[in-house]
């Protein structure tokens, strides 16, 4: 992978890991445009790479979660499916979904649709938590298991634990900001799964500099977006990021469905 590469996608993974939008399908689309081959190393890189994300997340809110610890144990209750189900989903997940065009199409596409219908129907609702701390247990267990859909590459880990979080009764803004906090634990452990798996290739000397490159770009970029996406959703729908992912799935039809 040529460094120029590593940066563009270490850009992407920063601007799409928090948005509704999938990051896994953002990053096999780019891997196609840029002519990179889809070989194993390019699998982990687009995990690890998440890293970064993971690393704007904490300098932007290590003080509001270590403040308080009911905020860690809602997260931890969340997380809790996510772990259980990704273990057992992982291999499968990796070889054989990441490699459907048609699965990730249809996530894409399908996931927009929701998106806006579900926008449309949140209008009508009243929504009462107003804090993260305020999230009740069982329904911090179950934005978790509803994040797990996104175990199917395309769907988006940031869509569904927002909705999942807005279901559950949370203020938009109280539903990103949780959809960040959650962000940590589970690509911590998605990133951790991968490199135990094919640590033997993170020996190779010639992939050091791409995934440093990847990592720093993503976390830089991510550092961005987050504060820009917390100032969006105070004001705005989150339909249009709908309307987005259609068209996303559209050129991801004319690319891999020919």
């Amino acid at each position: 992978m040529h460094p120029l590469q590593a940066i563009i996608l270490g850009i992407i993974e920063g601007i799409t890991e928090f948005l509704p939008v999938s990051s896994t399908g953002h990053l096999i689309l780019a891997n196609t445009i840029l002519g990179i081959q889809e070989t194993e190393f390019v699998k982990s890189f687009d995990i690890i790479i998440q890293l970064g994300a993971i690393a704007a997340v904490g300098t932007l809110f290590f003080k509001d979660i270590i403040k308080k610890p009911i905020i860690i144990a809602k997260i931890l209750v969340s997380f809790l499916p996510t772990a259980l189900i990704g273990f057992l989903v992982y291999p499968y997940v990796k070889s054989i979904l990441m490699e459907s065009p048609l699965v990730i199409t249809l996530s894409l596409g399908i996931g927009g649709i929701i998106l806006i219908l579900f926008e449309q129907q949140q209008r009508k609702s009243k929504n009462t938590i107003y804090a993260i701390e305020n999230i009740p247990y069982a329904q911090a267990f179950f934005i978790g298991i509803i994040q797990t859909i996104a175990f199917i590459p395309g769907v988006s880990r940031s869509a569904t634990s927002i909705i999942g979080s807005m279901l559950m009764g949370c203020e938009r803004s109280v539903a990103v900001k949780y959809s960040f906090f959650l962000a940590v634990p589970t690509l911590i452990a998605a990133s951790g799964l991968d490199i135990l798996s094919n640590y033997s290739l993170l020996f190779d000397p010639h992939v050091r500099v791409p995934l440093l490159l990847g990592f720093i770009f993503s976390w830089i970029t991510a550092y961005i977006v987050i504060q820009s996406f917390m100032h969006y959703v105070q004001q705005k729908s989150l339909s249009i990021f709908g309307v987005y992912r259609i068209v996303i799935a559209i050129l991801f039809a004319l690319f891999y469905l020919r």
